[in-house]
């Protein structure tokens, strides 16, 4: 039971530390801003993650593109792992390291934001996706651990939760993205909620 306990005090110490930070709450806050501002001139929301973050990239995405917390138009958001015949295809015939950067090539175009995901701020496949980002015009968001890794030195927003221990960034990720996706989905859609 302790162990639970713990876990539980853990958690709850790392969210605390961002419900006391108003620099991190306003780089929440920006990044709900630039995903509107790219939505609002036709553009597209990327994200990508591996393991874990893959599935927190997949439920952000979908959060946008379906619904939120009432009914409205889509949004486009899409996260990149998840048409697995091309991940195979290119991860045999290319690298793991090019399977995000080489979709954002293909799919993302100038104005398009793409979301990163990775506890550690060091997935060599982010890393890629965020050079290729740069020579296109694509803002880059960063969810990482405390140190943001080298994914901060790409980033126009980064959201390094303050903690080291995977689980803990994690379930902040997760939090901070369905903040986000409320903040994106009230500016663009509030006016249609009951």
């Amino acid at each position: 039971m302790n162990r639970i306990i713990e876990s539980i005090q853990q958690s709850i110490e790392t969210k605390k530390q961002i419900l006391e930070d108003s620099v991190f709450q306003n780089r929440i806050a920006d990044t709900a801003r630039l995903l509107v501002e790219s939505l609002r001139n036709g553009g597209k929301i990327h994200f990508c993650g591996n393991g874990g973050s893959a599935a927190d990239a997949q439920h952000l995405a979908a959060e946008l593109s379906g619904r939120f917390y009432f009914d409205r138009p889509p949004l486009n958001a899409e996260a990149l792992h998840c048409n697995t015949s091309y991940l195979t295809a290119v991860g045999n015939d290319y690298g793991y390291d090019l399977i995000f950067s080489r979709l954002i090539r293909g799919t993302g175009k100038k104005g398009d934001v793409l979301v990163g995901i990775s506890t550690s701020g060091n997935s060599k496949n982010i890393v890629k996706a965020y050079e290729v980002c740069k020579e296109m015009g694509i803002s880059v968001v960063s969810l990482t651990g405390e140190t943001g890794g080298i994914m901060k030195d790409f980033s126009d927003v980064l959201l390094n939760v303050p903690s080291k221990d995977t689980p803990r960034i994690q379930e902040s990720h997760i939090l901070i993205g369905h903040i986000i996706c409320e903040l994106v989905e009230t500016e663009m859609f509030g006016h249609l909620r009951k």
